[in-house]
């Protein structure tokens, strides 16, 4: 597989795995529609989908950068930052994104925004203390390859569509218990749709985090590849996730893991090959997946 095929391959399944989540959301509203005998409920679903897509376009990057203790900086303070941001972007022909740095001595990156206009990278100081020259290249080429993928918008929607499925399915557990709709007719259509309805409230927020996560480690993946591709130098990106592997975790909210470079979470970091369902549950894939898919990579 060439590195063309392999992040158009990443790109439909990306796609597919996103619009495979809108129509969960789509259909557990239906569902509650049913059990309650209320369209409403199914309107309400949609109606705060969209009230927090809106809000989530417009200042998810902003609340991102907050939570991480993102702070802004200048070209004069961080001049070779500033230069290889700038030559990478002109290379891939992007905007120069806005520059944050993150005060942590882990070495870690990650990019946010709505679109290539509005795109932001966030470094930690261990990262620009640890990591050379072609190292840093290839982590910055990585979340600026997101940046182009629009990667940094199709996470934001996740994020929100799965906390909407989660509140859904908390709201449905929560009025089970106090009656209601067709609760009392267990004979009927709405009595069968109230238990298939409360087995998928039980699983729907397990079903969002690991559609979630997995939508996050395809899109690493494509970054891999892209962000080689734009070097044309993959060891670089190679030697920085062998470095980033091995740092200490960041303490970080836990929603805005999957966005970063590589988990800063010490659960992703097990120190040896994770099982089937541990992978399940990791934001990024493991840094042996990643490796070997660059180094199977044709950038010539």
């Amino acid at each position: 597989m060439t590195l063309y095929t392999q992040v158009a391959a990443n790109q439909r399944k990306t796609w597919f795995l996103l619009t495979f989540f809108l129509v969960l959301i789509i259909g557990f509203g239906w569902l509650f529609s049913i059990v309650y005998q209320s369209n409403a409920i199914l309107v309400f679903a949609v109606v705060l989908s969209l009230l927090l897509n809106i809000y989530s376009y417009w200042y998810s990057d902003k609340l991102v950068l907050k939570m991480a203790g993102a702070k802004p900086v200048e070209k004069k303070d961080y001049p070779e930052l500033y230069r290889l941001v700038e030559n990478l972007a002109i290379t891939a022909g992007l905007p120069t994104p806005k520059i944050y740095l993150i005060d942590n001595s882990s070495p870690n990156a990650f990019a946010t925004g709505r679109d290539k206009n509005h795109a932001s990278i966030a470094v930690t100081s261990g990262l620009l203390n640890i990591l050379n020259k072609p190292e840093l290249e290839g982590v910055l080429a990585h979340e600026l390859s997101h940046i182009g993928n629009k990667d940094i918008l199709i996470s934001t929607i996740v994020v929100v569509f799965a906390g909407v499925f989660t509140l859904l399915a908390n709201w449905f557990l929560q009025i089970s218990f106090w009656g209601g709709g067709s609760r009392n007719d267990r004979n009927s259509e709405g009595g069968l749709a109230f238990i298939f309805g409360l087995i998928a409230a039980i699983l729907a927020p397990i079903a969002a985090t690991i559609i979630q996560l997995a939508i996050s480690r395809k899109r690493e993946f494509l970054a891999d590849a892209s962000g080689a591709l734009l070097t044309r130098y993959p060891d670089g990106l190679i030697s920085a996730l062998q470095k980033i592997s091995s740092s200490q975790p960041m303490k970080v909210n836990s929603s805005t893991a999957h966005l970063y470079f590589e988990s800063p979470l010490k659960t992703d970091k097990t120190g040896s090959e994770p099982s089937f369902l541990v992978r399940i549950f990791m934001t990024h894939p493991p840094i042996e997946d990643r490796i070997k898919a660059l180094r199977g990579l044709d950038v010539s």
